[in-house]
């Protein structure tokens, strides 16, 4: 129940139990909550299961463990990091940020985080809901839930690691998906305590985080539950493996581990299960291509199609839905890499051939090359990449929902980083910290080095606020943002965020029409 006003606001009962949260910048924010019992031991590779809750008054003033996964000291060349310690595998925890513990019934955002299915946390500084409690009176509710092996490696349909779950049936893989679900459940049983309403949900997510947050919105399970999404930088252009295809990669996997099934499997200490996913990294890397060791699995069980589809139907065509990517999205992967620096043309026409055929590759060059003025075979690389697995697969849903008369918003982050020499543009996850408006969390991130202040706190405004907007109502327009029309087969009204932020129609369409025709979804 909600606090009544004279008790302590860091207090809240649940029916788990009680919890002591802290005051963060205004709001109070409640760290580590329990939303599933911890998935060890034998409960690895098995769905989520209830938490069996606590006795007296459980202190949620520090984050738990992120979920396991690769760590190097001092991070990467882009994002400076994207999860650091402590990591353990009892992870299954979220954080709630709350303007007050009342019976307010506010707007809930649930963010789920990305990372290539390997990497991240509901708990990185970037992700806090801080800004968006404060901003927007809304509740937030960032996730952890399971990532690498231990959430996408799929046990096959004799695997011993589904079919007595409790609700979700069968055999089946996916395990981060139950893990999400678990949470959304969560959601709707507790956040009334926390002030948020429980009927007014939207769940928002960046590039893996957003293929969840897809397969989510169209999941049996979770009818009701999701009023809105938001998309930023779904990939649906992935090709998600059947489980044939899978086991072919969980018999490479289990060759790493050096185990000969899960059941061994289970006994191997989790630092060796993250070693094991490097390897298969190596493995399945392809040149020009995204690498993805693990990836979920239409397994026909937990996920029954490719989670784009599902918003295309069914319950979750009521669903309001905003979609974007950011222009240059292969930039980050590519850019900063030597190998890719010195691609030829004919790589470049070779690869562009496996998607096109051969006798069209030239000509797509040529018009890649065209839309580019002095594009080299790497910058041409890079676009196709961002098109094929990002701008057009999104394009493709924007406009397959448009037709069908459900409502759908769409922009492009355009507003390039200087860092680097202005090599990464408007990379990949570069909209984060426009998103959330919180420079300060994001300083150790090298790809926001150079960006001018005023233009840089400028359209975090409009961004930030654009978001509330959307979660509060449906509809993405506040006062300080150039009129946003939904998106139609029409104008195809695109928002691009830049330093100037602009409506324009079409803004995509020479991708869209270079990669037309193609089915659907």
């Amino acid at each position: 129940m909600p606090n009544p006003p004279t008790q302590d606001r860091t207090v809240v009962d649940l029916p788990a139990g009680r919890l002591r949260g802290a005051i963060d910048g205004g709001v109070t924010v409640f760290r580590a909550v329990p939303y599933a019992a911890p998935p060890v031991g034998d409960l690895r590779w098995r769905p989520a299961r209830p938490h069996a809750g606590w006795s007296g008054t459980r202190d949620a003033t520090t984050d738990g463990p992120s979920a396991p996964q690769m760590y190097m000291e001092g991070g990467d060349p882009v994002l400076g990091g994207h999860g650091s310690p402590p990591f353990g595998e009892d992870c299954l925890t979220l954080n709630v940020w709350t303007p007050a513990a009342d019976d307010a019934r506010r707007p809930v955002l649930v963010w789920i985080h990305g990372g290539g299915f390997v990497s991240g946390s509901g708990s990185l500084p970037g992700y806090s809901g801080r800004t968006f409690a404060r901003d927007g009176d809304l509740v937030v509710v960032s996730i952890n839930y399971r990532i690498g092996p231990l959430g996408y490696l799929y046990p096959g349909e004799n695997g011993d690691g589904v079919g007595d779950d409790g609700g979700d049936g069968g055999d089946g893989g996916n395990f981060w998906l139950t893990d999400q679900l678990a949470a959304l459940r969560w959601v709707k049983e507790n956040i009334a305590a926390f002030g948020g309403d429980p009927d007014c949900v939207t769940v928002a997510g960046q590039s893996g985080g957003a293929v969840s947050t897809a397969a989510l919105a169209g999941h049996p399970r979770t009818e009701g539950l999701i009023r809105r999404v938001i998309l930023q930088s779904p990939p649906f252009g992935l090709d998600l493996p059947g489980p044939a295809a899978y086991l072919e990669r969980t018999a490479a996997y289990l060759e790493l581990a050096g185990a000969k099934d899960l059941a061994e499997l289970r006994t191997v200490p989790w630092p060796e299960l993250i070693a094991a996913g490097g390897g298969l990294f190596a493995q399945t890397v392809r040149w020009g291509y995204w690498p993805t060791p693990f990836l979920p699995v239409i397994d026909e069980v937990t996920l029954t199609g490719h989670p784009a589809q599902a918003l295309l139907g069914g319950a979750a065509a009521g669903i309001d839905v905003m979609i974007g990517w950011t222009r240059e999205e292969a930039n980050f992967g590519f850019a900063l890499d030597e190998g890719y620096a010195a691609a030829t043309r004919e790589q470049v026409v070779d690869r562009i051939a496996e998607t096109f055929g051969s006798e069209a590759a030239e000509g797509v060059y040529a018009a890649y090359e065209r839309a580019r003025p002095g594009a080299r075979p790497a910058d041409v690389l890079m676009d196709l990449i961002t098109d094929e697995l990002f701008r057009v697969p999104a394009l493709r849903l924007a406009e397959a929902r448009a037709e069908a008369g459900s409502p759908v918003w769409a922009y492009q982050f355009d507003l390039p980083t200087p860092a680097y020499e202005g090599r990464l543009g408007a990379a990949h996850c570069l909209e984060l910290p426009f998103v959330f408006d919180n420079f300060d969390q994001w300083s150790h991130a090298p790809f926001l080095a150079g960006l001018a202040p005023a233009v840089r706190d400028g359209l975090a405004y409009a961004m930030h606020r654009a978001w509330i907007a959307f979660v509060r109502t449906g509809d993405p327009n506040h006062p300080d943002l150039p009129r946003w029309r939904p998106y139609d087969t029409g104008t195809r009204t695109t928002m691009r965020f830049d330093s100037v932020v602009t409506a324009l129609d079409d803004l995509a369409g020479a991708s869209r029409l270079l990669h037309t025709p193609a089915p659907l979804i």
